[in-house]
């Protein structure tokens, strides 16, 4: 079986057989035969990941470029490790996960619905070619000029995310511990809740989003890596 985009809080299963179970999300007071593993799960996740630590620690304003300046380190690192992939394998999804570009395609949606158009307050800043979440409704993607079945290529899709991520770096450069309390008139996009955001709150979005779907491209990465290695293997033998 498999479940997507679903509330299993408060879910029981006992007496049960469960072997190669993987289980992704947003997960707290998880317990395995009567062992709470949230803790663990969370530590040795901050151990492979430090910039997840980062991120919560941001307070000040020196702090979010201290961030972006990671952010930027870090995909600049992964890119280049993509790029050393045949282009097909860019766009090939792992276990039915987002491809590297998607992700790509998804942090440019992500930068112009809390950046642009929250921080920046730009009534209709969506990217062609960005790409909602999957539980975003198809048709409010298409009314926001979203092409979300459009299949670009990776440079495309890096021309996009390089204005992107400029545009996050113009904002922290210039930000200030006062900005960072300016309230937000506008909602990232059209559907999500009316409710008061702080400057800091929406970039603290923008850099969640970052260091998460940066976990994830690496994790499928690595798949693709060892699959292609092994086709190379194989070519030569």
């Amino acid at each position: 079986a498999k479940f997507r985009d679903c509330d299993l809080r408060q879910v029981k299963i006992a007496d049960s057989w469960l072997g190669d179970v993987r289980v992704s999300g947003i997960v707290s007071n998880f317990a395995v035969n009567d062992v709470d593993v949230t803790a663990f799960v969370q530590a040795e996740l901050d151990r492979r990941h430090p910039e997840r630590v980062q991120v919560r620690q941001i307070k000040i304003a020196g702090d979010y470029r201290a961030m972006w300046d990671t952010i930027e380190r870090i995909w600049s690192e992964t890119v280049t490790r993509a790029e050393r992939l045949p282009e097909r394998a860019r766009d090939v999804r792992v276990d039915d996960e987002w491809s590297f570009a998607e992700t790509l395609r998804h942090l440019v949606f992500a930068t112009d619905a809390w950046a642009s158009r929250t921080v920046l307050d730009e009534p209709m800043p969506y990217h062609r070619l960005g790409l909602t979440q999957t539980s975003y409704p198809p048709a409010d993607a298409t009314a926001l000029g979203i092409d979300i079945d459009a299949r670009p290529s990776l440079a495309e899709v890096m021309q996009a995310r390089a204005s992107r991520l400029a545009l996050v770096r113009g904002i922290v450069d210039g930000l200030t511990d006062t900005e960072l309390e300016r309230m937000c008139t506008r909602a990232p996009a059209p559907g999500y809740p009316e409710k008061s955001r702080s400057v800091g709150s929406c970039i603290r979005v923008v850099m969640n989003e970052e260091c998460e779907h940066h976990r994830y491209a690496v994790r499928d990465l690595t798949v693709l890596e060892a699959r292609h290695n092994a086709d190379s293997s194989t070519a030569l033998s």
